[in-house]
């Protein structure tokens, strides 16, 4: 027995992009895709993608996990393979394929690049983060920076010759933004002269590239207090000569690698800026809201981590749990040939197996809902554009928070399949988990994602964003009737209903004490999760159903595992429910000296 090599679910993304959510509708409704963006496009990119993730990049993955990065008087080392990978990566044309096309990038939609990031994950988390970091770095510039800038520096990340990074944490500082020390001099010829440290900075240093890109936040003297004050700056390791060639050093160093649980082979760097030459990016104060288009951008990325790795870590259980041989069926022998019946005949082996199988394929799908909401917000006009911003900012969270719980759950789960094998290092699981385990922490904790859903999204708009999804989904119910759907559509409208009661609920309580808030956001978060992924589900089902006199076992094994989501899964839902109105008095009352 073996590991299980990684194979990209390909039947699955294209079942959800042209048959589920009938993709190449949408893309004629957006001008700017419809000319560059089709079926054929769509499926050759992910089948090479397919290619470079199962054959370049997995094969690294557990080597990379051994030897990490390596430090050496600022001088940061990647693991062996990944300067040779990362070049055929970028050579291949993959850190363009999200990018503007006016500055060399591809332009494909969120909904292709979202599963080209899972191929990613779920290959080596990793060795995503570097060309993940560098896309969100490349998105920011494109919609906040000069037209000098992008030509300079965006050409370059699309290309792959250079890196991005974001540079938000200070280690006083952490979630509050508001608090950084990093100072920003303005200088006579119009840059600025930045000074500071910052921390946990994914892909700070390394050796894969020529030039790294900082993005920077920083204050100016004269810069209001907190948050109001925050300015994004573009500092690069090495100056840019006029003729587009590498310069001098630009005064910016790595102080030490953290020694990390998981992800071993990401450089995660302390920065040193030391009057470092920077160019603004965006409004001087204003760098929050050009930094969240990064942030946004990576907290969906973190959340398809989650997916990645459960993908991965179901096909490693399934893989054992045919192959294993422990124990008989209570019902009778089932292979009479062997000397036992393999542990797929046991009913709490395939409760683990269904419920990652189920909660992962509803994140992908659910995921790639998400991602239409960002296209549509992104390319779409007038109240069509309008509503794909409000559930792009609604579901953010949800992508990051949620996808990263499930997913963390599925790796563990998939452990336990495992058995002891699953606690050995040879079978790759327990990396999994420990590469997974940071999705819930970092691009702010999944706690902070919940009081963004709850408090700025859904209380900040007086329950308007969640009203939005709920009547979409109320309309999907009232249009759905066939005889086949019942099952799905009667459960699915109690869910529906018991979210909009409880959000009134939770907004009546907290009108009279602001801290229901914080003590229901959490499950809250969760409730919301479920029901979203109970819509697509029956989605995923109603279009299943369409083929079911095919002999392809994909459509049955759909229409199966939906049952399952409906019948285990989704009742998660209730005890939660009961959670957050239990309130917050046993929260509160206990006095900090008596924990």
């Amino acid at each position: 027995m073996i590991v299980a090599d990684y194979q990209v679910p390909l039947k699955d993304m294209n079942f959800l992009l042209f048959d589920v959510f009938k993709l190449e509708a949408l893309w004629e409704k957006l001008p700017t895709l419809a000319d560059h963006v089709d079926r054929e496009t769509t499926e050759a990119i992910l089948q090479e993608c397919a290619k470079i993730a199962e054959q370049e990049i997995a094969p690294l993955s557990r080597t990379g996990d051994e030897t990490g990065v390596s430090f050496n008087n600022g001088v940061v080392t990647t693991a062996l393979g990944y300067k040779e990978a990362y070049a055929t990566y970028a050579a291949g044309g993959w850190t363009a394929l999200g990018g503007d096309v006016e500055y060399g990038g591809m332009g494909m939609p969120k909904v292709v690049t979202a599963f080209h990031e899972e191929m990613l994950c779920s290959a080596d988390i990793s060795f995503s983060l570097f060309p993940g970091l560098t896309a969100g770095a490349g998105l920011s510039l494109a919609k906040h920076g000069s037209d000098e800038l992008k030509e300079r520096y965006l050409t370059r990340l699309y290309t792959g010759e250079w890196t991005g990074t974001m540079c938000l944490t200070e280690s006083h500082s952490g979630t509050d933004l508001g608090l950084i020390r990093t100072k920003a001099i303005p200088q006579e010829n119009g840059s600025y002269k930045v000074t500071g440290t910052k921390i946990f900075i994914t892909g700070g240093e390394h050796d894969l590239t020529e030039n790294i890109v900082h993005l920077v936040l920083a204050k100016l003297p004269d810069a209001p207090a907190g948050p109001k004050g925050i300015s994004l700056f573009l500092v690069p390791k090495f100056k840019v000569n006029d003729d587009e060639s590498i310069g001098e050093a630009n005064n910016v160093s790595c102080g030490s690698i953290e020694h990390k649980m998981g992800i071993h082979a990401s450089a995660t760097c302390v920065m040193n800026f030391d009057e470092s030459e920077g160019y603004l990016i965006g409004e001087v104060n204003k760098g929050l809201n050009c930094m969240f288009t990064m942030m946004n951008f990576e907290r969906i990325g973190v959340g398809i981590q989650g997916i990645g790795a459960a993908a991965k870590s179901y096909q490693n259980a399934l893989e054992y749990a045919k192959d294993r041989l422990q124990g008989r069926s209570l019902t009778g022998v089932k292979n009479p040939d062997a000397v036992a019946d393999s542990i797929m005949v046991h009913g709490d082996v395939r409760r683990m197996l269904l419920n990652m199988k189920a909660l992962t394929e509803g994140s992908r799908a659910l995921s790639t809902y998400i991602s239409m909401q960002l296209d549509i917000s992104t390319y779409g006009e007038g109240e069509f554009k309008k509503k794909g911003e409000a559930l792009a900012a609604l579901m953010t969270p949800l992508a990051k928070a949620f996808f990263t719980d499930m997913g963390f759950d599925s790796t563990i789960t998939g452990q336990q399949v495992f058995g002891g094998h699953g606690y050995i290092r040879e079978w790759g699981q327990e990396q999994l988990v420990r590469d997974t385990r940071i999705s819930q922490i970092y691009e702010g904790t999944n706690g902070v994602q919940a009081m963004d859903l709850l408090a700025r999204k859904v209380a900040g708009s007086k329950g308007e964003l969640m009203k939005i999804f709920i009547e979409e989904v109320r309309e999907y119910i009232d249009t759905t009737s066939t005889t086949n759907m019942e099952q799905f559509i009667t459960p699915l409208k109690t869910s529906i209903d018991d979210l909009e009661s409880l959000t009134q609920e939770i907004l009546l309580a907290a009108s009279k004490n602001t801290e229901e808030l914080g003590t229901a956001a959490n499950d809250y978060l969760h409730v919301f999760g479920y029901t979203a992924m109970a819509y697509i589900w029956a989605r995923m089902a109603e279009e299943a159903f369409t083929k079911e006199d095919s002999s392809d076992k994909f459509y049955a094994s759909k229409i199966k595992t939906a049952q399952f989501y409906f019948a285990k899964l989704l009742p998660r839902r209730i005890s939660l429910i009961e959670s957050i109105k239990a309130g917050s008095n046993t929260l509160f009352d206990m006095e900090d000296e008596l924990f």
